[in-house]
């Protein structure tokens, strides 16, 4: 099958993620904040706009009759994201429970980074894995990327889906060259050199989801049709070797909301830091989001000695954004050897990475996060129950430490340590879902939630009240977990009536822009940044944006 878009389907993400309903939701330039609880259609005859329009507090069906309220066409159901694609015209007006994303253009491109003299790292030796002998067998990794190639080190195991539309009879199936080399890290027998360049799980099977043209372009609404072509597939594991550099938050961004989506559904998701060390602060969506499985770069020093591995410089540093611990762990990547993609753009631009023939060289955290999806699958063939919070606490846990490993913030728990995490007993099961609040005050939620859209101060007070003591420890303990819970204004201690009302019992503490600034989002993106027009023009949808952010180190890989 070379095409695939989905049109139907119920969103599994079960959070009630409530920065939905405090934030008007306006990302893409011509499109205006909505009144309170209200939507509009915008004049005749104006532009269409590509976007990506969801909500967590509604259902997809909800969000599609929304878009045609406004004036727009529904063009692709998105069930793990929770929304719709949709063109909507510019100055439509959605409520404010509706978010809404510019459809932006990711141009897929790696940078070459000269590394001479330095000796190529095969993984299997790095990690002290020995000889391939069919690891990860019954194991589905789905390869969200570029394409993978049909080479024999993956030959009996590869099945091709491709949802970007431009692939063609007899091109090859990985025009750019970065989706080939992250499967067989991943997943390469080593069959065209002697087992030497094996990945990490040679008995897997490669689920190759293209979502990039032959220039590697691509964009949001093509990954996310990707991603549910890897639910719908089942599999295990997820590698999405990308780094979009969204400025959304992870609560809001479409990406990172379908992938959890994965994860809660038992898939393990495995992404990378990003390229764009050693910057305190550097690691990018998707890789913020706290529920993922994020992945740095380790240097081995091309030695078996760990005592002397590091993390290079271009890997991602945390915390990510709205302080979140990341990343996981660390993995080789740097000068490592994996599959080569014959004729496509990177072997064509680089014929100085070419290794006996079938193999190339590459450094970056894409391929540091295929040998952790590699790991996943390892940990998956000999436990298929083990969860994916269970997966990613065993490499955490059995992680092992060396000095230049010692930063969290670097390389957090530490270097993958596949045979110690074989080793290891099961972690305990997760603990139930935390993101949604008690289920007997849905009805009580809904009546805030709405009340707060409305900017109807006490119909919230009113609301609030009336939920349990439950739902107010949930509030408390789920809104307030970063630095900025020392405001404490989620607390038991009489949050509505001291947080709420200013001086004259009404006004200017209760804003819903300085409560949402001050008191949901530590860094003011749900007022003066995430709303403004301003932000929305310059930040998301612009052309800025688009082209420096999202096409700088796209697949987060770099070609030595």
């Amino acid at each position: 099958m070379d095409s695939v878009r989905p049109t139907s389907g119920a969103s599994r993400r079960t959070g009630s993620l409530l920065a939905l309903a405090l934030t008007a939701a306006v990302l893409v330039p011509g499109l205006t904040p909505a009144t309170a609880g209200g939507a509009g259609t915008a004049p005749a005859g104006a532009p269409l706009v590509e976007v990506v329009v969801t909500s967590t507090s509604q259902g997809i069906a909800a969000v599609a009759d929304a878009v045609r309220a406004a004036g727009g066409t529904v063009l692709d159901a998105l069930p793990l994201a929770g929304g719709v694609s949709a063109e909507l015209p510019a100055g439509a007006v959605l409520a404010p429970s509706f978010a809404v994303a510019g459809n932006a253009p990711i141009t897929l491109a790696s940078s070459k980074v000269a590394s001479p003299g330095r000796e190529a790292t095969a993984v299997r030796e790095a990690l002290g894995l020995g000889a391939p002998a069919g690891q990860g067998a019954g194991v589905l990794i789905a390869v969200v990327d570029t394409g993978v190639a049909d080479v024999p080190d993956l030959a009996g195991r590869l099945e091709h889906v491709d949802v970007s539309d431009s692939w063609q009879d007899g091109e090859p199936r990985d025009a750019y060259g970065h989706g080939t080399f992250v499967a067989g890290v991943a997943a390469g027998d080593g069959s065209s050199g002697s087992g030497r360049y094996a990945g990490v799980a040679p008995g897997a099977r490669v689920l190759d989801v293209r979502v990039a043209d032959q220039q590697g372009r691509t964009d949001l609404v093509t990954v996310l049709l990707g991603l549910q072509v890897a639910a719908d597939a089942r599999a295990d594991v997820v590698n999405l070797s990308l780094s979009s550099g969204s400025p959304l938050p992870y609560q809001l961004d479409p990406l990172t909301v379908a992938l959890t989506s994965l994860w809660r559904s038992g898939t393990v998701v495995v992404v990378p830091t990003g390229n764009d060390g050693p910057r305190r602060g550097s690691v990018s969506s998707p890789g913020s989001d706290p529920t993922l499985l994020t992945v740095g770069a380790l240097d081995e020093r091309a030695t078996a000695d760990r005592s002397d591995d590091a993390v290079p410089d271009f890997s991602g540093r945390g915390p990510a954004p709205q302080d979140v611990a990341k990343p996981e762990l660390v993995a080789p990547g740097t000068s490592l050897v994996s599959l080569r993609a014959p004729g496509s753009a990177v072997d064509l631009a680089n014929p100085g990475s070419v290794l006996d023939d079938a193999y190339f060289r590459g450094s970056g955290t894409s391929f540091a996060t295929a040998a952790v999806s590699g790991a996943a699958a390892v940990l998956l063939a000999g436990r298929p129950d083990l969860e994916p919070d269970q997966v990613k606490a065993l490499v955490r846990g059995t992680a092992y430490s060396a000095k230049g490993l010692r930063q969290d913030r670097d390389a957090g728990s530490g270097g993958l340590d596949l045979t110690a995490a074989l080793a290891a007993g099961a972690p305990a099961a997760a603990a139930p879902d935390d993101d949604a609040p008690p289920a007997d005050d849905a009805q009580a939620w809904h009546a805030f939630l709405q009340a707060l859209a409305d900017d109807d101060r006490a119909a919230a007070a009113a609301a609030w009240d009336r939920l349990s003591p439950a739902s107010h420890k949930w509030a408390a303990r789920t809104w307030a977990s970063h630095k900025w819970a020392s405001h404490k204004w989620a607390s038991d201690q009489g949050w509505p009536s001291h947080k709420w009302a200013g001086s004259d019992g009404s006004a200017q503490e209760w804003e819903l822009r300085r409560w949402a600034a001050y008191r949901w989002a530590s860094h003011k993106w749900a007022a003066d940044s995430f709303v403004s027009h301003k932000w929305a023009s310059h930040k998301w949808a612009g052309e800025d944006w688009a082209s420096h952010k999202w096409a700088s180190h796209k697949w987060a890989a770099s070609w030595s």
